[in-house]
């Protein structure tokens, strides 16, 4: 079963990826913030991380750096709701970005593209 890790400090945000995720098929950990997740990767590397950019304690882009520089293979998917940061030259190692919207079919095809280009899908 593919394991996803999301990092999203909403807890209601979470629950409902979390739902809407496994519904998928996939089994979905979440943490809420960015040094929970490094913590989480070195323990239980995930097939996927989707990540939010602002957090408390470590923002997104911060934890992704992070992340990739202990495992450049983990496939990482940004989920913010500012557009802006796509700019932003720093995300540009993530695998996707995603804008957040109600309507999860962006984020779940988006989920499928990236795992689908790593062999996991």
């Amino acid at each position: 079963m593919i394991h996803i890790l999301l990092v999203e400090d909403d807890e209601n945000q979470c629950l409902l990826y979390q739902q809407e995720l496994e519904q998928e098929g996939y089994k979905v950990d979440y943490v809420t913030d960015g040094k929970e997740a490094l913590g989480f990767v070195d323990k239980n590397r995930p097939d996927l991380v989707i990540m939010d950019i602002n957090m408390p304690k470590m923002d997104g882009i911060e934890a992704m750096g992070r992340m990739l520089s202990r495992d450049n293979q983990i496939p990482i998917i940004l989920n913010t709701a500012y557009r802006n940061y796509k700019n932003n030259f720093m995300t540009w190692a993530a695998d996707a970005y995603v804008v957040k919207s109600p309507d999860l079919t962006e984020l779940k095809e988006t989920v499928k593209r990236v795992l689908g280009k790593v062999g996991k899908a």
